[in-house]
């Protein structure tokens, strides 16, 4: 049993005040130093003096007073059946979460908290929007307090309900650990130029310490004038050499960008079994602390990509009550090879697929419908072309597009399949970048058959099945099929009510 409910309101720690202070001020250095740099570069010091001085004090010293009643006017009281939290510093705002209602409580540290020994506590409702509720910020050991308080209230109230039974804490377990190394090379996959739209949006907000007009080509083709005839003057394999430095040089910084930013997220990262469920600890700077309820878990997701694929990698996320929110990352093992990601897999009550599972595609006639579609759409494209006068052009997506789009649909009917067992459901998507997912029949939350007009006359169906994080589709089945396949999973969702399921495990088919 938990201890007494706690009914006096509570502030967050008093540092919450220092570390707001701290991430207002950092907020404003770049506007002031805008500010002052346009000032000066007008040669205006004595409005400086006069003016702009006394302005930042002004608006530092606001910003200060905000942050300090916005701490002081925020309390939370743990209840016996729900928490609330009461805010505002000009209009008040009362919220009250049931324990029953909270899919999660996790614990994010973000640099400048960290350095004060501070958690932000986050409550996932499942319910997505401004239903989930945070404090900002408490000490690690009262964030933890806390955490533990809430969910052992809210396992009290299942267990009276009938709902999950107390039992004793376990000592956590080990299922997955990312070292260094494994980092740096899941980094060396995540190509990204974010940064490319980093610099444009920069250059485009501070477009006035530019020379000229950030979205003026002529201005940039001005720019690249001389280098571009100095290079033409080189000869052609001196302008193929600086053509591949310039495409070296953007997949360096892809890459550069890929590997920090999987550093910085995935540093550290641990995957424990914990009494709770699944424990994930993982970040360098923003250190996060998520715990995954594993009755709560509805489907699986193995992932991998059209690169990563060739070496064996691929990634596992949970599809939980809790995805509804999308706050909630639930990524359970971001890199790894499927043999460690298999005892990930049992720990959550699933099972990968075996060689006993029979797989099955979809109908042919959905596959050449959706070829005949997409024939029918290039040959459109095509006449308005030829309308326009420019036969050159119509000829491009009949040449072109007719054979993509066969070899597309051939390739999506050879490797899209579908399987079901006595307890799960097995679908695959992707020929380019496979994808797997498993889904538990009884934790579904609905099913249903749809039909378009074509798929009426040609005698097939695509099955919907719901889940929290989304949707599950098997597309282009033949009739029967699909109301064999609803009937069954029908059946699974009657056998149990879905409120008490809990941590059933799922046997192999």
């Amino acid at each position: 049993m938990s201890e007494a409910p706690e009914a006096a309101p509570r502030r967050t720690d008093p540092r919450t005040f220092v570390v707001r202070a701290i991430s207002l001020l950092s907020q404003l250095v770049l506007p002031i130093l805008v500010g002052g740099f346009a000032i000066f570069d007008e040669g205006k010091f004595d409005d400086v003096v006069a003016y702009f001085v006394p302005l930042v004090v002004a608006v530092v010293g606001a910003n200060l007073l905000f942050a300090y009643l916005r701490w002081r006017r925020l309390t939370y009281t743990v209840g016996s059946a729900d928490i609330r939290v009461e805010s505002g510093v000009l209009s008040r705002s009362a919220r009250s979460v049931p324990y029953e209602r909270i899919q999660d409580v996790s614990l994010e540290q973000k640099p400048i908290p960290r350095l004060f020994g501070l958690v932000e506590v986050k409550f996932e409702t499942g319910a997505g929007g401004g239903d989930d509720i945070a404090l900002a910020y408490l000490p690690e050991s009262e964030g933890e307090r806390l955490r533990e308080l809430v969910r052992s209230r809210r396992e009290e109230g299942m267990a009276e309900s009938g709902g999950q039974d107390l039992s004793p804490a376990e000592q956590p377990q080990l299922l997955f650990a990312m070292s260094p190394r494994r980092v740096l090379t899941f980094g060396f996959f995540e190509f990204s130029l974010a940064i490319v739209a980093v610099l444009g949006g920069l250059a485009q907000q501070f477009d006035f310490l530019l020379p000229f007009e950030v979205w003026d080509w002529r201005a940039w083709r001005e720019q690249f004038a001389a280098p571009g005839q100095w290079l033409a003057g080189l000869g052609f394999l001196a302008q193929v050499v600086g053509i591949a430095v310039a495409f070296g040089s953007l997949v360096l910084v892809g890459v550069a960008t890929g590997v920090i930013r999987t550093t910085l997220r995935e540093w550290g990262f641990r995957l424990e079994r914990s009494d709770k469920g699944l424990r994930r600890r993982r970040g360098l700077l923003t250190r996060t602390d998520l715990v995954m309820p594993v009755h709560r878990v509805q489907a699986l997701r193995v992932r991998t990509g059209p690169v990563r694929r060739l070496f064996g990698w691929h990634s596992l996320k949970l599809v939980s009550l809790a995805s509804d929110s999308g706050s909630a990352n639930h990524e359970a093992v971001p890199f790894a090879q499927i043999e460690e990601i298999a005892p990930v897999v049992a720990e959550t009550g699933f099972a990968l697929p075996d060689d006993a599972v029979e797989w099955h595609r979809a109908a042919p006639a959905s596959c050449i419908d959706g070829f005949l579609l997409g024939l029918a759409a290039m040959g459109a494209i095509a006449v308005g072309a030829a309308i326009l006068g420019r036969i050159d052009l119509a000829l491009v997506p009949l040449l072109l597009g007719g054979p993509l789009i066969g070899v597309h649909g051939f390739l999506r009917w050879r490797w899209h399949r579908h399987a079901i067992g006595r307890r799960q459901l097995y679908v695959r998507h992707g020929w380019l970048a496979p994808r797997l997912t498993i889904a538990a029949r009884e934790k579904l939350q609905s099913v249903e058959i749809v039909r378009h007009p074509l798929a009426r006359l040609r005698g097939y169906a695509t099955l919907h099945f719901g889940l929290a994080g989304g949707q599950l589709r098997m597309r282009g089945l033949a009739l029967g099929d699909a109301r064999r396949i609803r009937n069954a999973v029908l059946l699974s969702m009657a056998e149990r009510d879905f409120s008490s399921v809990v941590e059933s495990r799922v046997e192999g088919d």
